[in-house]
């Protein structure tokens, strides 16, 4: 088996060097290539392949700027292998990686799986509560998935496996984004693919966003759902509503203090509580836990504001997505 790493960037060469940087000490014994593809990028990353070209087989691409789902499927048509890897350029990658994905592969093939996220000791602060916030089982991450079903499960696409046959028979990504992974699955899923979790297969995720892009980020994230269950009602879960009921809760618990009712209120403390507790001992830090309960509260807010809104527009008023939410789809 021959793996290709397809890695879209934009504007990001400090990133790319160390993702590079960490393919570099990879423990993989089996030759593999490395594709970047430069996403329109005015910040170019051209320099940093050709330091580590002596190291690594890679291949450069630069093309106009047309989203990260286009560029992944750029990249896998330049590729070569058999089996594609995606990585966002903000990861790091474990030397035993490729090792495990192949292990893995040998002993459950599947065209499609994905991996968890972690984050190093050498994240900041922020970056470890957002990464507390987007893989915790309190939250509505799970372990990036990993709630759902191990063998039913949706890759994401910062960390990604694909073979061939499965990119030539779904055409890849789609032009949505945020919400281009789960859609790939479900479009792969009907057409008779398996994916699965690869727990060992985790990265290093570090997301070198501030607050109000996080907000901006998982808010995209709940617009995109309510566009998701209406081309693929089949598969609606219940559990999608989570954020906007928190949300609505929260709301209802302050309005009901106004009849000296506080129950509902008490609960949401205790659940606040429990996500800076878990959040401190996990990563040893207080500051984090408190971190983290910013970075819990702009989750579930931003999502469940943006699913509401998303559907209203999309399943009540049967707006069409494209012109609901043009910010959400790339023109290719």
């Amino acid at each position: 088996m021959f793996f290709s790493l397809i890695i879209p960037v934009y504007n990001r060469p400090d990133e790319v060097d160390e993702l590079l940087e960490s393919l570099s000490k990879s423990d993989y014994k089996e030759d593999f290539e490395i594709v970047i593809v430069e996403d329109g990028s005015s910040l170019k990353c051209e320099d940093i392949v050709h330091k580590y070209e002596a190291k690594l087989k890679i291949s450069y691409y630069y093309k106009e700027n047309s989203g990260p789902g286009d560029s992944r499927n750029y990249g896998m048509k330049k590729a070569k292998g058999d089996y594609f890897i995606i990585f966002d350029s903000d990861c790091i990658i474990p030397a035993h990686y490729l090792t495990e994905v192949e292990k893995a592969l040998k002993g459950n093939y599947v065209d499609c799986f994905g991996g968890p996220d972690k984050a190093l000791d050498s994240f900041s602060d922020i970056q470890k509560a957002i990464n507390f916030a987007m893989t915790s089982f309190l939250t509505t991450g799970g372990i990036r998935g990993g709630s759902e079903k191990i063998d039913k499960f949706q890759p994401r696409s910062f960390n990604m496996g694909l073979s061939r046959k499965a990119f030539e028979a779904s055409n890849g990504f789609g032009n949505i984004h945020p919400g281009e992974d789960p859609d790939l699955s479900i479009r792969l899923w009907n057409l008779g693919f398996e994916t699965k979790l690869v727990p060992n297969a985790y990265v290093y995720h570090k997301r070198r966003i501030d607050w109000d892009k996080f907000s901006v980020q998982v808010n995209k994230f709940g617009k995109a759902r309510p566009i998701l269950n209406s081309w693929y009602p089949k598969y609606n879960k219940l559990t999608f509503f989570f954020p906007s009921v928190f949300i609505s809760g929260f709301v209802l618990a302050v309005l009901l203090l106004i009849f000296n009712i506080d129950v509902l209120l008490q609960l949401y403390f205790i659940y606040f509580l429990v996500i800076f507790l878990v959040s401190s001992y996990q990563n040893k830090s207080i500051k984090i836990g408190y971190l983290s309960l910013i970075a819990v509260w702009k989750q579930f807010y931003g999502y469940g504001i943006g699913f509401m809104e998303s559907f209203l527009k999309v399943i009540v008023l049967k707006k069409k997505p494209q012109d609901a939410f043009p910010e959400l789809f790339f023109k290719i």
